[in-house]
């Protein structure tokens, strides 16, 4: 294998704050949900929105940086605008500094998951209308939606805890189910008011949010302790519960608990550590893809059937340390999405410095294109790229569907992550008031 682009070192992780202690849930005698029928990462509604008075954009959410670049969603990917996303720095900060314990984990996360600097957004998705754009921000412990035109936040809804994380916009684009890490809760609020609807406990650290089946289940991925330098093999025990847990969206029930350990160890991979990152299912749902810490690579899993299929080893760089601990917050690998069609899968090989579309009826990977700590990939709006984002070189870079190619890419601020579709009123440039 081949990559042109230098090697750059990677630093190595300082232990990070404790996990708070929550409530767990057992798993039992589960019932096996329904079929699922359909899921996207930005509601059908919302797509459809689109109209003379609103423009189909992406959010890039630049973690350290505290803003959100919006670019085109398709075509060229020029720059739109850009938001401020924490435009009430200096009273969050004031806050932190005056509690010792929120102190605490603020600068834990600093030195913990930012690698040294703070996480201001991490996760994004605008209103139906345009107007707002809904973010998490683990640094500050919180969730905010900011006005678009006038930068002003809207509402702004503390998440129990310490951190913030991923989130999930329901189907009809009415609610965002977002992760509070050190609590190990999903709380699922109302778009427009920041009011709570409900909750529901999960593993420790929960991560990854989707909802399935048009929207009437949510399932959350914990990922367990990802913060320390105990990640030989034999200290798996030390990384906490990491587990699936599936609930009704509606009534907040726990529906069901999957875990991955059992499945993996029954397809004879005890070797791969059960703590999930990125997912993407079928257009039908049928199947999840999923990544896990530590391995360059992913796992194909039926759902219906309750069981892995499918494993699936992606070439190593041969610059990239076997050394774990070097892994940022553990994760080898880190974002993945499907073509709508869903005959390929786009996967970031995070610390290998490579996105690479994936054949998804032969596992057979493409082009390895070169690519500086890929951190996420999503769809672009026509589905032709996958889009993914650069947080080593501070850029969005669109990979072809067809052929595994680089199309561009375009620089943005410092250290994107998250990118998702959504929508602005047509002729926005960005705020008009700071």
């Amino acid at each position: 294998m081949t990559l042109s682009a230098p090697r750059r070192p990677h630093r190595r992780r300082p232990f990070g704050v404790a996990v708070l202690v929550a409530a767990g849930l057992t798993a039992g005698a589960l019932p096996t949900l329904p079929g699922p029928a359909g899921a996207s990462e930005i509601p059908k509604q919302a797509r459809e929105a689109a109209s003379e008075d609103l423009k189909e954009v992406f959010f890039v959410g630049n973690n350290w940086e505290g803003t959100a670049d919006v670019i085109d969603s398709r075509g060229d990917y020029a720059k739109i605008g850009r938001i401020d996303m924490i435009p009430d720095k200096k009273e969050r900060l004031r806050e932190i500094y005056l509690n010792p314990i929120k102190l605490a984990f603020f600068l834990g996360i600093r030195f913990g998951p930012g690698e040294g600097h703070d996480q201001y957004v991490d996760d994004m998705y605008t209103t139906k209308d345009g107007t707002s754009v809904v973010a998490s921000r683990p640094s500050f412990a919180d969730v905010v939606s900011v006005d678009v035109g006038s930068g002003k936040i809207n509402w702004r809804f503390p998440v129990s805890g310490f951190r913030s994380d991923h989130m999930a916009v329901s189907p009809d684009g009415t609610r965002v189910a977002v992760s509070s890490s050190t609590s190990n809760t999903v709380h699922v609020l109302d778009m427009a008011t920041g009011r709570e609807a409900g909750n529901f406990k999960t593993g420790d650290k929960p991560h990854e949010n989707v909802y399935t089946d048009g929207g009437k289940y949510l399932w959350n991925m914990s990922i367990g302790e990802v913060n320390t330098d105990m990640d030989a093999p034999w200290q798996d025990f030390t990384k906490g519960d990491r587990r699936i847990t599936v609930a009704d969206a509606k009534t907040f029930e726990v529906k069901k608990i999957i875990d991955m350990r059992e499945r993996l160890d029954a397809f004879g991979r005890e070797d791969l550590s059960d703590a999930l990152r990125p997912v993407a299912f079928t257009p039908d749902e049928s199947k999840m893809y999923f990544q896990l810490s530590f391995f360059n690579g992913f796992v194909e899993y039926d759902v219906h059937h309750d069981e892995i299929t499918r494993v699936k080893t992606l070439p190593k760089n041969p610059d990239t340390s076997d050394d774990r601990t070097t892994y940022v917050n553990d994760s080898r690998h880190h974002g993945m999405s499907m073509s709508p069609r869903g005959d390929k899968l786009c996967i970031a090989g995070t610390m290998d410095d490579y996105v690479t579309v994936v054949n998804r009826e032969t596992l057979q990977e493409g082009p390895l294109v070169t690519a500086s700590k890929p951190y996420w990939a999503t769809v672009s709006g026509d589905g032709k790229h996958c889009v993914v984002s650069e947080s080593g070189t501070d850029q969005v870079t669109a990979i072809d569907f067809a052929t595994g190619k680089k199309v561009t890419s375009i620089p943005v601020g410092d250290h994107p992550q998250r990118v998702r579709l959504g929508h602005v009123p047509t002729g926005w440039t960005g705020p008009t008031t700071g």
